[in-house]
């Protein structure tokens, strides 16, 4: 069976998603530890309410860095927990060598814009301030850029007139928690994991 490590650093909705299409049987998976940068993160407490074994990386102060010694240890547990696919679910820190070395094409992002186009933090706000007329959602894999893997799905959304940035926030993380979890089940099958 699939076995997922997730990584994230807020709410855990995109976990949540994920662990509600394994529970209805439209993702053949199982999620074998959850890890967070930010103790704090109610994604720990979800993890935590169904069993799921989870902990914290230690950045040790590191605002936004990511170190290298710290992403050995994240490796080192996800590998521990038998994971197979690493999937991103708002995790705020730039993903580099060490862990992209240990999980080579293994480590998936959902981002909340059609990639290239809004990379890096608050993308529905960016895609307000532009005045674009769409954006959408982009599940990928993860390189050493940022947001700049090659594209497994992306599902378009046009933006209202006047609409806010939280309201666009909203419906595009409607479309992640759909299609994240069906991502990831035909990236999976295109390595035979």
């Amino acid at each position: 069976m699939l076995t997922l490590g997730i990584l994230g650093s807020g709410s855990g909705s995109n976990m949540q998603a994920i662990l509600d299409a394994i529970t209805v049987g439209t993702l053949q998976a199982k999620i074998a530890i959850v890890l967070s940068d930010n103790p704090k993160a109610l994604i720990l407490k979800r993890a935590a309410s169904h069993g799921i074994p989870h902990a914290v990386i230690d950045c040790e102060g590191h605002k936004n860095k990511f170190p290298d010694y710290v992403q050995i240890e994240t490796a080192e547990k996800l590998k521990q927990a038998g994971v197979d696919l690493v999937c991103l679910a708002g995790f705020m820190r730039l993903v580099k060598a060490p862990l992209l070395d240990a999980f080579p094409s293994k480590i998936l992002n959902i981002h909340p814009s059609l990639l290239p186009a809004f990379p890096g933090v608050a993308a529905w706000a960016q895609a307000v301030e532009a005045k674009a007329k769409e954006t959408g959602v982009t599940v990928h894999v993860v390189d050493s850029g940022m947001d700049t893997g090659p594209v497994i799905l992306q599902e378009k959304l046009d933006i209202l007139p006047d609409e806010t940035a939280d309201a666009l926030h909203k419906r595009i993380q409607v479309i992640e928690h759909r299609i994240y979890p069906l991502a990831i089940s035909q990236y999976a099958h295109s390595l035979n994991l």
